[in-house]
């Protein structure tokens, strides 16, 4: 996994806007957004729930989708998940 402070450089297949969101629907919407891409695909992931730090990086060790990029910015947090 890359270090909250660096983004990842790569292609997105998909960007999902969070943003305004609460715990746990950045997480929800993600969920499903991740259950439209084929295997391999990276979904981009911006929200401002400073809650979903802690439900991606749990989310990507759980489920088997890699959290390969996390940046955190002025309350703005993005993520980058590959799709297992």
């Amino acid at each position: 996994m890359i270090t909250e402070t660096q983004p990842y450089e790569g292609i997105c297949d998909a960007e999902l806007d969070a943003t305004g969101l609460n715990c746990p629907l950045p997480l929800l919407k993600a969920k499903m957004e991740l259950n439209r891409l084929p295997s391999g695909a990276v979904l981009k992931v911006v929200a401002t729930d400073a809650g979903s730090q802690r439900d991606f990086r749990t989310f990507a060790n759980l489920s088997g989708h890699a959290l390969i990029g996390e940046q955190a910015d002025a309350g703005i947090f993005r993520y980058w998940l590959r799709k297992a």
